[in-house]
């Protein structure tokens, strides 16, 4: 298929509202119940859970012919728990849900360009530059690996089975990455045979570079981050792959990539001081495992320290892009949003606020192990003979129970609609819908005593999200306009100069 038979193809175009699908019967998570703000409730919003080493939910993490586990089954510590959930789990007990199929048109869903609450200058078009300023968009978006449906396929027996092949799904993802025309793109679920066969392909003729890295072990899928060619140019491009074998925690194979990218001016110079580090990454799913959730967090925050890190001791400005499988009033999001958690007592189920942890081990101090090299600032401890303050517990800053990271992070998004304070959808299925993908950034008004002159970005706008309703009109994700079960999230940012 050509690349304008595919963009064509896949445009967003407006639907007739008049065959709206009745209410899901089966659908868990945030909505649009009364004090319901953000994160979610009940479910816990993944494709599958992780099968590894006997874990009792088979994983979108599980590495390819591992067995599937019914109720129950040990983890690496030898702890042995029952399921609360099994029936629910079972994809034999997900009925399809009611809906019209495809020759009922369904409305595409309706979102627009929303000010930043901080921003009152109002907008430019993207991409104009402002006045002493770079203007940039960019996009997070878990694009639904064609593998992975397969793999999950109760999961979508809401849908019209023709939405699902990947020849109906392809045109409409690249649609809408043409359609929103964003300068960089961070995305996740990125399956290998497609993406080196026909995304790179219809990407560069786009216009854009593209960076891929691939999981470890046999999972065929990865993240990617991709970038216009005429805005932005490469500084160095690093791969992070989160498993250290014979490590009992770092035992799974999720990746992540930290880029940095260089601002091109008008006249296509670039001021070799300036760049913005770009980091896309895609956390263990399993709901249970936050203790591994928070060791691959340390390692991308640590490669994220050194490589915005300027020679002064300054940092250039950060934006980091994910699915970070946490909702927005977990442990895990306060850290990253805080710079700080306090993880003494806290079950390991708690830090993803997928589940409520109840029953379950706690958090032990240290979470990973010293030879990873990184402590528990979330910075490679370069300096090993140093000696620790008098305030540390013995065995220095590995003993603490609490976790801290100085870069300064901000979520783009508030995580509530207005007026009514309904919790934001990223993602959705007939499991569960809820936030877990996030664009983060170092905002221009917050300094970091540790990053002396360090320069942030302002955020001008984002692209508006929806509520649990609004999926329900349109029978939930995917469907025959949105071709993954995340919805892409949009920022537009301004680097002063």
């Amino acid at each position: 298929m050509s690349l304008p038979s595919l963009m064509g193809r896949g445009l967003l175009m407006q639907r007739s509202s008049r065959d709206r699908p009745p209410p899901y019967k089966r659908w868990k998570g945030t909505g649009d119940n009364k004090g319901e703000r953000d994160g979610a409730a009940g479910g816990s919003g993944g494709k599958a859970t992780d099968g590894r080493h006997g874990e009792e939910h088979r994983s979108r993490d599980r590495e390819a012919g591992a067995p599937r586990s019914k109720s129950r089954s040990n983890d690496r510590s030898g702890e042995c728990r029952r399921s609360k959930n099994r029936k629910e789990r079972n994809p034999e007990d997900f009925p399809p849900l009611p809906g019209p199929k495809l020759t009922s048109p369904l409305p595409a869903l309706q979102r627009r360009w929303e000010d930043s609450p901080t921003c009152s200058t109002g907008l430019q078009p993207p991409g104009c530059g402002g006045a002493g300023g770079f203007d940039f968009s960019v996009m997070s978006y878990n694009i639904l690996s064609q593998d992975l449906l397969q793999e999950n396929a109760y999961l979508y027996r809401h849908c019209d089975p023709s939405v699902l092949p990947w020849d109906f799904r392809l045109p409409n993802l690249l649609g809408e990455i043409q359609l929103y025309d964003a300068d960089v793109l961070c995305l996740q679920e990125v399956q290998q045979d497609h993406y080196e066969a026909q995304m790179k392909p219809a990407l560069e003729a786009l216009g854009y570079t593209c960076v891929y890295k691939k999981r470890t072990g046999k999972k065929p899928e990865g993240c990617a981050v991709v970038f216009k060619s005429s805005r932005l140019s490469l500084v160095s491009a690093h791969p992070l792959e989160y498993l250290r074998p014979g490590d009992a925690l770092l035992d799974r194979d999720n990746v992540g990539l930290v880029l940095l990218l260089r601002p091109t001016d008008a006249a296509g110079q670039s001021d070799p001081s300036d760049f913005i580090c770009v980091a896309n990454t895609h956390l263990l799913y399993n709901p249970r495992r936050g203790d591994i959730k928070l060791a691959q967090l340390a390692i991308l925050l640590a490669e994220i320290s050194r490589r915005s890190r300027l020679p002064d001791g300054s940092a250039n400005p950060v934006v980091v892009c994910g699915d970070f499988n946490s909702t927005p009033r977990s442990p895990l999001y306060r850290f990253l949003t805080q710079g700080c958690l306090e993880f003494k007592g806290m079950p390991i189920g708690m830090v993803s606020g997928q589940e409520d942890g109840r029953g379950q081990r706690v958090l032990t101090a240290p979470i990973w192990s010293k030879s990873l090299g990184i402590n528990q600032d979330c910075r490679y401890d370069n300096l090993p003979a140093r000696q620790p303050p008098p305030s540390s517990p013995p065995g220095g800053t590995y003993r603490r129970t609490r976790l801290t990271h100085s870069v300064g992070l901000q979520s783009s998004y508030s995580h509530h609609l207005m007026p009514n304070g309904r919790a934001e959808i990223t993602t959705c299925h007939s499991r569960t819908a809820m936030t877990v993908d996030y664009i983060l950034y170092t905002p221009d008004s917050m300094t970091s005593p540790s990053l002396p002159g360090g320069r942030g970005l302002q955020l001008l706008a984002r692209l508006s999200l929806v509520g649990q309703s609004e999926l329900k009109a349109v029978n939930g994700l995917p469907n025959q306009h949105h071709s993954s079960d995340h919805l892409p999230i949009l920022a537009l940012f301004r680097l002063r100069r």
